[in-house]
């Protein structure tokens, strides 16, 4: 008995908490059920990687292969090219997209006009709401080895076109370079919000006590936007495996074939081009696991050396 009316004694707390924002309970529901409905509902059907899926007899009705098309994958042809292409343009992007945002918002917290400083931050994210296509439209303007600006310029002062969309060596550093350029602004306006919330009196008691900009953003800024970056680093590395699909289709043609096929390209043409929905869902599967375990092993290293993780 003792303990039943402990028990409830513990709930009406609870209950009273849960009418009083219950309101704010009821606004959930709607962005709740579209993350059930769309989100976790559709993941009964990854059991087609096991199945020899046919639309005919639908998901329940096809039969069982086991790991049939998890072997084809892996001893295909072609998959260490792919797995190789993939991590190489997904470190490279890492490598690059991780610390220039960081260096590009602590130079735009030192501007001092704030004027000039909403305008150059304005320039710098706008890149962020042009679409892929048009992305690789700019790209093919400027890169064309025919009438391309920066090839007209090249040739200007007398040097050889070059290719830089249809070669192979360069194609990691087009896809790298010009996938920052569109998101640097959007992960420098993250870390300039996270800057803002810094106490200013900080910044003017390191001021008398002698110290310099270096010292102050070093020992005061990054200190203070270090768990915005390890959170960000994480998000980054839990989705290695996964290179922008349409981005890199677009871009892609025979000459940049040997570097540019990655892991979404190559699940595209051999199971959704060819109808082979089980084997585009095996890769599939392969790719988000290896995606959930690097993520994992990243926020348990990130558990480890800082204060900060994602659970």
């Amino acid at each position: 008995m003792e303990s039943s009316l402990q028990k409830k004694n513990l709930l009406k707390p609870k209950r009273k908490s849960i009418m009083k924002q219950k309101w704010l309970y009821f606004m959930m529901l709607l962005p709740l059920a579209s993350l059930i409905i769309w989100n976790y509902i559709p993941m009964y059907g990854v059991i087609i990687s096991f199945k020899d899926y046919s639309p005919a007899f639908g998901i329940m009705g096809s039969p069982w292969v086991g790991l049939d098309h998890f072997e084809r994958f892996f001893n295909a042809f072609y998959f260490w090219d792919v797995i190789i292409n993939t991590l190489r343009i997904s470190l490279y992007s890492l490598l690059v997209g991780i610390p220039l945002p960081i260096i590009l918002a602590l130079m735009f917290n030192e501007l001092r006009n704030k004027k000039f400083k909403g305008i150059v931050q304005t320039i710098s994210y706008i890149p962020n709401f042009i679409s892929i296509v048009i992305i690789v439209g700019m790209i093919t303007f400027f890169t064309s080895p025919v009438d391309g600006v920066i090839n007209s310029v090249i040739e200007y002062f007398g040097g050889t076109p070059i290719d830089f969309v249809g070669s192979a060596d360069l194609f990691p550093h087009v896809f790298v370079w010009s996938g920052i350029w569109q998101s640097i602004g959007w992960g420098t306006l993250i870390y300039t919000a996270a800057m803002s919330g810094i106490p200013q009196d900080q910044y003017e008691a390191a001021y008398l006590e002698g110290a310099t900009r270096m010292q102050c953003i070093r020992h005061i800024t990054i200190p203070a936007i270090m768990p915005t970056i390890v959170i960000c680093a994480i998000l980054a590395t839990g989705s290695v495996m996964s290179v922008g699909f349409e981005k890199v289709l677009l871009m892609q043609n025979d000459a940049n074939l040997a570097t540019s096929e990655v892991l979404s390209t190559y699940m595209y043409k051999s199971g959704i081009l060819n109808a082979e929905y089980s084997f585009s869902a095996a890769v599939g599967l392969f790719n988000n696991l290896i995606n959930f375990i690097v993520l994992y092993i990243v926020n348990k290293f990130a558990q480890k050396f800082s204060e900060t993780s994602l659970w």
